[in-house]
Protein backbone atom coordinates (compact mmCIF):
# COMPACT_ATOMS: atom_id res chain seq x y z
CA UNK A 1 0.00 0.00 0.00
CA UNK A 2 2.93 2.35 0.57
CA UNK A 3 4.49 1.51 -2.87
CA UNK A 4 1.18 1.85 -4.56
CA UNK A 5 0.84 5.72 -2.37
CA UNK A 6 4.54 6.43 -3.41
CA UNK A 7 3.59 6.03 -6.75
CA UNK A 8 0.54 7.84 -6.86
CA UNK A 9 1.97 10.43 -5.34
CA UNK A 10 4.99 10.74 -7.90
CA UNK A 11 2.81 10.95 -10.51
CA UNK A 12 0.77 13.95 -8.97
CA UNK A 13 4.36 15.94 -7.94
CA UNK A 14 4.98 14.86 -12.30
CA UNK A 15 1.64 16.04 -13.46
CA UNK A 16 1.95 19.35 -11.49
CA UNK A 17 5.86 20.18 -12.73
CA UNK A 18 4.38 18.86 -16.47
CA UNK A 19 1.39 21.58 -15.37
CA UNK A 20 4.11 24.03 -14.44
CA UNK A 21 6.52 23.76 -17.18
CA UNK A 22 4.76 25.82 -20.19
CA UNK A 23 4.21 28.78 -17.74
CA UNK A 24 7.68 28.77 -17.18
CA UNK A 25 8.51 28.57 -20.35
CA UNK A 26 6.08 31.61 -21.59
CA UNK A 27 6.96 33.70 -18.49
CA UNK A 28 10.91 33.35 -19.63
CA UNK A 29 9.83 34.21 -23.18
CA UNK A 30 7.87 37.37 -22.11
CA UNK A 31 10.81 38.44 -19.92
CA UNK A 32 12.85 38.19 -23.23
CA UNK A 33 10.55 40.40 -25.24
CA UNK A 34 9.77 42.91 -22.53
CA UNK A 35 13.30 43.14 -21.72
CA UNK A 36 14.15 44.24 -25.90
CA UNK A 37 11.47 46.40 -25.23
CA UNK A 38 13.47 48.23 -22.56
CA UNK A 39 16.36 48.18 -23.75
CA UNK A 40 15.77 49.64 -27.33
CA UNK A 41 13.49 52.57 -25.29
CA UNK A 42 14.79 56.44 -25.32
CA UNK A 43 17.02 57.54 -21.88
CA UNK A 44 17.36 60.83 -19.76
CA UNK A 45 20.81 62.61 -20.23
CA UNK A 46 22.30 61.29 -17.15
CA UNK A 47 21.77 57.61 -18.20
CA UNK A 48 23.93 58.68 -21.07
CA UNK A 49 28.03 57.53 -21.47
CA UNK A 50 30.30 60.13 -21.08
CA UNK A 51 31.14 60.29 -25.20
CA UNK A 52 27.07 61.14 -25.37
CA UNK A 53 26.84 63.66 -23.37
CA UNK A 54 26.93 67.07 -25.39
CA UNK A 55 23.99 69.09 -24.80
CA UNK A 56 23.18 68.87 -21.37
CA UNK A 57 19.34 71.46 -22.00
CA UNK A 58 18.60 68.27 -23.76
CA UNK A 59 17.03 66.12 -20.83
CA UNK A 60 15.39 63.13 -22.75
CA UNK A 61 14.56 61.19 -25.50
CA UNK A 62 17.96 59.56 -26.58
CA UNK A 63 19.15 56.59 -28.05
CA UNK A 64 22.10 54.73 -26.44
CA UNK A 65 24.51 52.42 -27.90
CA UNK A 66 21.67 50.53 -30.22
CA UNK A 67 22.43 48.05 -32.69
CA UNK A 68 22.88 48.96 -36.22
CA UNK A 69 19.85 48.10 -36.98
CA UNK A 70 17.71 49.44 -34.89
CA UNK A 71 19.89 53.13 -35.13
CA UNK A 72 19.09 52.60 -39.23
CA UNK A 73 14.97 51.90 -38.29
CA UNK A 74 15.34 55.06 -35.94
CA UNK A 75 15.07 57.34 -39.16
CA UNK A 76 11.71 56.55 -39.10
CA UNK A 77 10.82 57.22 -35.32
CA UNK A 78 10.38 59.79 -32.78
CA UNK A 79 13.33 60.94 -30.66
CA UNK A 80 15.74 64.17 -29.71
CA UNK A 81 17.70 63.35 -33.61
CA UNK A 82 14.97 62.88 -35.64
CA UNK A 83 14.49 66.49 -36.96
CA UNK A 84 18.27 66.76 -37.03
CA UNK A 85 18.16 63.85 -39.43
CA UNK A 86 15.47 65.27 -41.88
CA UNK A 87 16.49 68.85 -41.82
CA UNK A 88 19.32 68.06 -43.84
CA UNK A 89 18.49 65.19 -45.70
CA UNK A 90 15.53 66.92 -47.08
CA UNK A 91 17.60 69.80 -47.78
CA UNK A 92 20.80 67.07 -49.68
CA UNK A 93 17.38 66.23 -52.08
CA UNK A 94 16.54 69.56 -52.69
CA UNK A 95 20.01 70.68 -53.80
CA UNK A 96 20.32 67.01 -55.78
CA UNK A 97 17.10 68.22 -57.47
CA UNK A 98 18.78 71.43 -58.23
CA UNK A 99 22.16 70.29 -59.53
CA UNK A 100 20.42 68.07 -61.99
CA UNK A 101 18.16 71.25 -62.42
CA UNK A 102 21.09 73.33 -62.94
CA UNK A 103 22.83 70.52 -65.54
CA UNK A 104 19.96 70.33 -68.05
CA UNK A 105 20.30 74.05 -68.03
CA UNK A 106 23.89 73.86 -69.31
CA UNK A 107 24.17 75.01 -73.33
CA UNK A 108 25.79 72.19 -75.17
CA UNK A 109 28.14 73.20 -78.27
CA UNK A 110 27.53 72.05 -81.39
CA UNK A 111 27.72 72.14 -85.13
CA UNK A 112 25.31 74.73 -86.84
CA UNK A 113 24.64 72.14 -89.45
CA UNK A 114 23.21 69.72 -87.36
CA UNK A 115 20.61 72.07 -86.22
CA UNK A 116 17.33 71.50 -87.97
CA UNK A 117 16.57 74.48 -89.44
CA UNK A 118 15.77 76.15 -92.80
CA UNK A 119 18.99 76.41 -95.43
CA UNK A 120 18.54 80.37 -95.18
CA UNK A 121 18.53 80.83 -91.70
CA UNK A 122 21.37 78.24 -91.46
CA UNK A 123 23.48 80.62 -93.73
CA UNK A 124 22.82 83.54 -91.97
CA UNK A 125 23.80 82.04 -88.96
CA UNK A 126 26.97 80.80 -90.41
CA UNK A 127 28.12 84.29 -90.86
CA UNK A 128 27.14 84.92 -86.98
CA UNK A 129 29.26 81.82 -86.31
CA UNK A 130 31.98 83.43 -87.89
CA UNK A 131 32.82 86.25 -85.29
CA UNK A 132 32.13 83.34 -82.66
CA UNK A 133 34.36 80.31 -82.02
CA UNK A 134 31.03 77.76 -81.36
CA UNK A 135 28.15 78.11 -80.87
CA UNK A 136 26.04 76.68 -78.46
CA UNK A 137 22.52 74.49 -78.90
CA UNK A 138 19.03 75.91 -78.77
CA UNK A 139 17.21 74.57 -76.00
CA UNK A 140 13.71 73.60 -77.83
CA UNK A 141 13.92 74.19 -81.37
CA UNK A 142 10.21 73.99 -81.81
CA UNK A 143 9.74 76.73 -79.63
CA UNK A 144 12.51 79.04 -81.34
CA UNK A 145 10.64 78.58 -84.45
CA UNK A 146 7.42 79.59 -82.91
CA UNK A 147 9.13 82.53 -82.01
CA UNK A 148 10.40 83.43 -84.90
CA UNK A 149 7.02 83.02 -86.54
CA UNK A 150 5.31 85.30 -83.98
CA UNK A 151 8.41 88.08 -84.36
CA UNK A 152 9.14 87.77 -87.83
CA UNK A 153 5.45 87.09 -89.93
CA UNK A 154 7.02 86.42 -92.81
CA UNK A 155 8.84 83.55 -91.88
CA UNK A 156 5.73 82.19 -93.83
CA UNK A 157 7.05 82.70 -96.99
CA UNK A 158 10.28 80.94 -96.86
CA UNK A 159 12.00 82.60 -99.74
CA UNK A 160 11.46 86.14 -98.50
CA UNK A 161 13.10 84.97 -95.01
CA UNK A 162 16.29 85.91 -96.06
CA UNK A 163 19.83 87.56 -94.70
CA UNK A 164 17.70 90.68 -94.31
CA UNK A 165 15.64 89.57 -91.77
CA UNK A 166 18.16 87.83 -89.15
CA UNK A 167 20.53 91.06 -89.37
CA UNK A 168 18.03 93.33 -89.24
CA UNK A 169 16.47 91.87 -86.10
CA UNK A 170 19.60 91.81 -84.76
CA UNK A 171 20.30 95.67 -85.25
CA UNK A 172 16.89 96.47 -83.94
CA UNK A 173 17.28 94.16 -81.10
CA UNK A 174 20.71 94.44 -80.00
CA UNK A 175 21.70 98.15 -78.71
CA UNK A 176 25.52 96.88 -79.15
CA UNK A 177 27.36 95.08 -81.85
CA UNK A 178 29.85 92.25 -81.50
CA UNK A 179 32.52 92.75 -79.72
CA UNK A 180 36.10 92.09 -81.04
CA UNK A 181 38.19 94.28 -77.77
CA UNK A 182 38.04 90.90 -75.62
CA UNK A 183 39.69 87.42 -75.92
CA UNK A 184 36.40 86.01 -75.50
CA UNK A 185 34.47 87.52 -78.68
CA UNK A 186 30.77 87.11 -76.61
CA UNK A 187 28.01 88.86 -78.07
CA UNK A 188 26.53 91.75 -75.41
CA UNK A 189 22.69 91.15 -75.18
CA UNK A 190 21.46 94.08 -72.89
CA UNK A 191 18.05 95.96 -72.32
CA UNK A 192 15.80 94.23 -74.78
CA UNK A 193 12.53 92.60 -74.09
CA UNK A 194 12.44 89.01 -72.80
CA UNK A 195 11.38 87.39 -75.84
CA UNK A 196 13.83 88.60 -77.93
CA UNK A 197 16.28 87.57 -75.44
CA UNK A 198 14.77 84.37 -75.74
CA UNK A 199 15.24 84.31 -79.10
CA UNK A 200 18.85 85.49 -79.81
CA UNK A 201 20.73 84.65 -76.73
CA UNK A 202 21.04 80.96 -77.38
CA UNK A 203 22.73 81.60 -80.73
CA UNK A 204 24.63 84.04 -79.62
CA UNK A 205 25.98 83.11 -76.23
CA UNK A 206 29.15 80.96 -75.64
CA UNK A 207 28.16 79.74 -72.04
CA UNK A 208 31.82 80.02 -69.60
CA UNK A 209 32.60 77.17 -67.29
CA UNK A 210 29.88 76.10 -64.91
CA UNK A 211 32.98 73.96 -62.63
CA UNK A 212 32.69 76.27 -59.88
CA UNK A 213 29.08 76.44 -59.77
CA UNK A 214 29.13 72.24 -59.60
CA UNK A 215 31.77 72.65 -56.72
CA UNK A 216 29.48 74.29 -54.40
CA UNK A 217 26.41 72.10 -55.44
CA UNK A 218 28.77 69.38 -54.33
CA UNK A 219 30.11 70.89 -51.54
CA UNK A 220 26.50 71.72 -50.34
CA UNK A 221 25.14 68.45 -50.79
CA UNK A 222 28.06 66.21 -49.39
CA UNK A 223 27.82 68.44 -45.90
CA UNK A 224 24.21 68.14 -45.97
CA UNK A 225 23.73 64.22 -46.10
CA UNK A 226 26.86 63.58 -43.85
CA UNK A 227 25.42 66.06 -41.39
CA UNK A 228 22.17 63.70 -41.65
CA UNK A 229 23.89 60.42 -41.22
CA UNK A 230 26.26 61.88 -38.74
CA UNK A 231 23.08 62.51 -36.34
CA UNK A 232 21.03 59.28 -37.00
CA UNK A 233 24.25 56.83 -36.91
CA UNK A 234 26.19 58.50 -34.20
CA UNK A 235 24.75 56.83 -30.94
CA UNK A 236 25.63 53.15 -32.23
CA UNK A 237 29.10 53.32 -30.25
CA UNK A 238 32.05 55.55 -29.61
CA UNK A 239 34.37 54.75 -32.52
CA UNK A 240 31.58 55.42 -34.90
CA UNK A 241 30.56 58.69 -33.14
CA UNK A 242 34.07 59.67 -33.77
CA UNK A 243 33.64 58.40 -37.12
CA UNK A 244 30.21 60.24 -38.02
CA UNK A 245 31.63 63.75 -35.86
CA UNK A 246 34.85 64.33 -38.30
CA UNK A 247 32.65 63.29 -41.63
CA UNK A 248 30.42 66.02 -40.45
CA UNK A 249 33.04 68.55 -39.51
CA UNK A 250 34.39 67.76 -43.33
CA UNK A 251 31.11 68.57 -44.66
CA UNK A 252 30.98 71.91 -42.84
CA UNK A 253 34.42 73.12 -44.08
CA UNK A 254 33.83 71.96 -47.73
CA UNK A 255 30.41 73.78 -48.03
CA UNK A 256 32.33 76.75 -46.84
CA UNK A 257 35.19 76.53 -48.84
CA UNK A 258 33.17 75.42 -52.07
CA UNK A 259 30.79 78.76 -51.54
CA UNK A 260 34.00 80.69 -52.47
CA UNK A 261 34.29 79.30 -55.86
CA UNK A 262 31.15 80.62 -57.30
CA UNK A 263 32.12 84.34 -56.17
CA UNK A 264 35.74 84.31 -56.33
CA UNK A 265 35.87 82.60 -59.71
CA UNK A 266 33.18 84.44 -61.94
CA UNK A 267 34.15 88.18 -60.54
CA UNK A 268 38.28 87.18 -61.19
CA UNK A 269 37.88 85.02 -63.83
CA UNK A 270 39.49 87.56 -66.01
CA UNK A 271 41.89 88.35 -62.97
CA UNK A 272 43.93 85.41 -62.55
CA UNK A 273 46.32 86.57 -59.88
CA UNK A 274 43.66 87.26 -57.40
CA UNK A 275 41.50 84.08 -59.00
CA UNK A 276 44.10 81.92 -58.50
CA UNK A 277 45.06 83.73 -54.46
CA UNK A 278 41.39 83.41 -53.00
CA UNK A 279 40.87 80.44 -54.53
CA UNK A 280 43.84 78.51 -53.60
CA UNK A 281 43.50 80.88 -49.56
CA UNK A 282 40.35 79.51 -49.03
CA UNK A 283 41.19 75.39 -50.33
CA UNK A 284 43.90 75.31 -47.73
CA UNK A 285 41.81 76.96 -44.84
CA UNK A 286 39.39 74.48 -45.60
CA UNK A 287 41.75 71.49 -45.66
CA UNK A 288 43.64 73.10 -42.17
CA UNK A 289 40.33 73.49 -40.41
CA UNK A 290 39.38 69.41 -41.92
CA UNK A 291 43.28 68.30 -40.06
CA UNK A 292 42.37 70.42 -37.37
CA UNK A 293 38.50 69.04 -36.64
CA UNK A 294 40.58 65.67 -36.67
CA UNK A 295 42.03 65.58 -33.37
CA UNK A 296 39.98 64.11 -30.54
CA UNK A 297 40.07 67.06 -27.88
CA UNK A 298 38.08 69.13 -30.65
CA UNK A 299 34.65 67.39 -30.00
CA UNK A 300 34.68 68.26 -26.17
CA UNK A 301 31.76 70.10 -25.44
CA UNK A 302 33.99 72.94 -23.62
CA UNK A 303 35.43 73.33 -27.40
CA UNK A 304 31.61 74.18 -28.77
CA UNK A 305 32.95 77.66 -28.39
CA UNK A 306 35.97 77.29 -30.67
CA UNK A 307 34.28 75.08 -33.11
CA UNK A 308 32.08 77.69 -33.99
CA UNK A 309 34.20 80.09 -34.09
CA UNK A 310 36.65 78.08 -36.07
CA UNK A 311 33.36 77.69 -38.66
CA UNK A 312 32.51 81.52 -38.57
CA UNK A 313 35.90 82.35 -38.99
CA UNK A 314 35.80 80.85 -42.34
CA UNK A 315 32.85 82.26 -43.38
CA UNK A 316 34.14 85.78 -42.63
CA UNK A 317 37.42 84.75 -44.39
CA UNK A 318 34.98 85.65 -47.75
CA UNK A 319 34.75 89.44 -46.82
CA UNK A 320 37.63 90.07 -48.97
CA UNK A 321 36.76 88.99 -52.22
CA UNK A 322 33.72 90.61 -51.90
CA UNK A 323 34.92 93.88 -51.05
CA UNK A 324 36.87 93.52 -53.81
CA UNK A 325 34.56 92.46 -56.32
CA UNK A 326 32.79 95.85 -55.67
CA UNK A 327 35.38 97.79 -56.27
CA UNK A 328 35.98 96.17 -59.40
CA UNK A 329 32.60 96.33 -60.42
CA UNK A 330 30.49 99.11 -58.57
CA UNK A 331 29.14 100.46 -62.06
CA UNK A 332 27.78 97.06 -62.80
CA UNK A 333 24.56 96.03 -60.93
CA UNK A 334 25.21 92.24 -60.86
CA UNK A 335 27.91 93.28 -58.41
CA UNK A 336 25.07 94.76 -56.07
CA UNK A 337 22.69 92.03 -56.49
CA UNK A 338 25.51 88.84 -55.79
CA UNK A 339 26.51 91.01 -52.76
CA UNK A 340 22.93 91.32 -51.52
CA UNK A 341 22.72 87.70 -51.77
CA UNK A 342 25.88 87.05 -50.44
CA UNK A 343 25.46 89.29 -47.36
CA UNK A 344 21.75 87.53 -46.84
CA UNK A 345 23.81 84.50 -46.57
CA UNK A 346 26.23 85.19 -44.07
CA UNK A 347 23.62 86.54 -42.09
CA UNK A 348 21.29 83.56 -42.02
CA UNK A 349 24.83 81.34 -41.16
CA UNK A 350 25.79 83.59 -38.83
CA UNK A 351 23.01 83.68 -37.09
CA UNK A 352 23.07 80.09 -37.01
CA UNK A 353 26.48 79.52 -35.57
CA UNK A 354 25.36 81.88 -32.85
CA UNK A 355 22.35 80.09 -32.12
CA UNK A 356 24.06 76.57 -32.06
CA UNK A 357 27.41 78.31 -29.52
CA UNK A 358 24.91 79.90 -27.31
CA UNK A 359 22.19 76.66 -27.19
CA UNK A 360 19.34 79.25 -27.59
CA UNK A 361 15.93 78.33 -26.80
CA UNK A 362 16.73 75.37 -24.75
CA UNK A 363 18.95 76.59 -21.92
CA UNK A 364 16.18 78.79 -21.35
CA UNK A 365 13.43 75.90 -20.51
CA UNK A 366 16.02 72.59 -20.32
CA UNK A 367 13.78 69.60 -21.70
CA UNK A 368 10.86 71.48 -23.27
CA UNK A 369 12.82 71.30 -26.81
CA UNK A 370 14.02 67.66 -26.94
CA UNK A 371 12.37 66.75 -29.48
CA UNK A 372 11.11 70.03 -31.66
CA UNK A 373 12.90 73.28 -31.24
CA UNK A 374 16.09 73.40 -30.21
CA UNK A 375 19.12 74.92 -31.47
CA UNK A 376 20.84 72.38 -33.44
CA UNK A 377 17.84 71.92 -35.54
CA UNK A 378 16.96 75.78 -36.17
CA UNK A 379 20.80 75.94 -36.69
CA UNK A 380 20.17 73.09 -39.41
CA UNK A 381 17.43 75.06 -41.24
CA UNK A 382 19.37 77.69 -41.42
CA UNK A 383 22.51 76.15 -42.95
CA UNK A 384 19.72 75.00 -45.61
CA UNK A 385 18.27 78.54 -46.51
CA UNK A 386 21.77 79.96 -46.41
CA UNK A 387 23.02 77.37 -48.94
CA UNK A 388 19.72 78.22 -51.08
CA UNK A 389 20.55 81.99 -50.98
CA UNK A 390 23.91 81.22 -52.36
CA UNK A 391 22.55 79.41 -55.42
CA UNK A 392 20.51 82.17 -56.41
CA UNK A 393 23.13 84.35 -56.23
CA UNK A 394 25.34 81.91 -58.22
CA UNK A 395 22.66 82.00 -61.08
CA UNK A 396 23.33 85.63 -61.06
CA UNK A 397 26.93 85.28 -61.46
CA UNK A 398 25.97 82.93 -64.85
CA UNK A 399 24.10 84.95 -66.44
CA UNK A 400 26.06 87.78 -65.86
CA UNK A 401 29.65 86.22 -67.42
CA UNK A 402 27.59 84.27 -70.15
CA UNK A 403 26.19 87.73 -71.44
CA UNK A 404 29.82 89.69 -70.88
CA UNK A 405 32.60 87.72 -70.16
CA UNK A 406 35.63 90.26 -69.79
CA UNK A 407 34.01 92.54 -71.26
CA UNK A 408 34.38 95.95 -69.22
CA UNK A 409 36.78 94.40 -66.75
Amino acid sequence: MDGENHKSEDSELKSETIEKLPSSVSREGKGKRLWKKVKYQLVEYNSLPAYLRDNEFILGHYRPEWPLKQVLLSVFSIHNETLNVWTHLIGFFLFLSLTIYTAMKVPKVVDIHSLQLPEVLKADLHKLQECLPSLPNMPDLHKLSGELKSTLPSIDLLPSFSRWHVMDLLYNCLPERFSHSNQTDVCVLRSMKEDVANLIAPLMLRPITRWPFFAFLGGAMFCLLASSTCHLLSCHSERLTYIMLRLDYAGIAALISTSFYPPVYYSFMCNPFFCNLYLGFITLLGVATILVSLLPVFQNPEFRTIRASLFLGMGLSGVAPILHKLILFWHQPEAHHTTGYEVLMGVFYGIGALIYATRIPERWMPGKFDIAGHSHQLFHVLVVAGAYTHYQAGLVYLKWRDLEGCRGN
